[in-house]
């Protein structure tokens, strides 16, 4: 049982190692180290006790609240706000002192996983490629009207984003930390981390059980059903994206960096080189890593038909 509970901590402090990291995704993590089926198996049984809590069926939610695993989960989770709270104070440095170099890290993380993303299609009809197309350019509009980072958030706004965000951080090759980049509440939520701002993390909190209970039965219908038609819309949406980790912006705040501004500036020659450069390798790395978890998980299902 000890050997177990360690396994699922060091496993879920890699797989909130990359949550913390817009453009890497914790489901990706979780399907490299073979335990994603299970994870959103457990995470379907929670939802479905939620469910029948809701309808007043208590002996129902009782049978099935028995029948999750809780180790399982538990070291799961903890080994994420682990990994979530040590590391975030450094990330957040690194972002204020390298803002160009790990925007372009960043840059190259999220745009590897656009192009990887294509292939969960499998079929790519006029459809599909319009939808993603209009979302990418619906995406990259809309975020440009946005002023910058949102410095005082309603707590709504955070539940929201928490319920989004936790979505998110369960699809393989969709980046939790990137949705809240998306809403200008990366740097709010990371310095809530960091400075212990326990009212802001509560609510987080409760956004993304929320988001478990409520969105990860529809989202699972979805891809059921209209998986390819979902796949291009988010790929879309991915892709429009791009634009708030330009890692040179322009009209915010001095010093502002490609995290806080959506204002697309020109490159400064003399840090092209080093921004294609970390943008070339984050990119490589994610192949790298998709690679691998797509052959494990190809030899898994080998596994089970044999």
């Amino acid at each position: 049982m000890i050997i177990r509970i360690f396994n699922q901590l060091v496993r879920g402090f890699a797989m909130g190692a990359a949550d913390i990291v817009p453009g890497v995704s914790g489901g990706t993590v979780a399907l490299l180290l073979g335990i994603y089926d299970k994870l959103v198996g457990e995470i379907r049984a929670g939802s479905g006790a939620l469910g029948v809590l809701v309808r007043g069926e208590v002996k129902e939610f009782v049978a099935r609240f028995k029948t999750i695993d809780w180790v399982f989960l538990l070291s799961l989770l903890t080994g994420i706000g682990l990994a979530v709270v040590t590391l975030v104070s450094w990330l957040r440095t690194q972002i204020e002192e390298h803002p160009v170099q790990v925007s372009a890290v960043f840059f190259g993380l999220v745009a590897a996983s656009v192009v990887l993303t294509v292939r969960e299609v499998k079929t790519w009809d006029a459809l599909r490629i319009t939808l993603s197309f209009v979302m990418a350019v619906a995406a990259f509009i809309l975020l440009g009207l946005r002023s910058g980072a949102i410095v005082d958030p309603a707590l709504i706004v955070v539940l929201l984003a928490g319920s989004v965000a936790i979505c998110a951080m369960i699809l393989p090759g969709i980046s939790g930390s990137f949705i809240l980049l998306m809403f200008g509440l990366y740097d709010h939520i990371t310095e809530a981390i960091e400075e212990r701002h326990l009212s802001t993390i509560a609510v987080f909190g409760a956004g993304a059980v929320l988001g478990l209970a409520l969105f990860s039965t529809l989202l699972n219908w979805l891809l059921l059903r209209h998986r390819d038609t979902v796949m291009a819309i988010l790929i879309g949406l991915l892709a429009g994206s791009l634009r708030v980790l330009w890692p040179w912006p322009a009209g915010g705040p001095d010093g502002a960096s490609g995290l806080e501004n959506v204002g697309l500036g020109s490159p400064v020659s003399g840090e092209v080189a080093g921004a294609l450069f970390g943008a070339v390798v984050a990119a490589v790395a994610v192949v790298f890593l998709s690679e691998i978890a797509r052959r494990t998980n190809t030899s898994g299902e080998a596994a089970l038909g044999s």
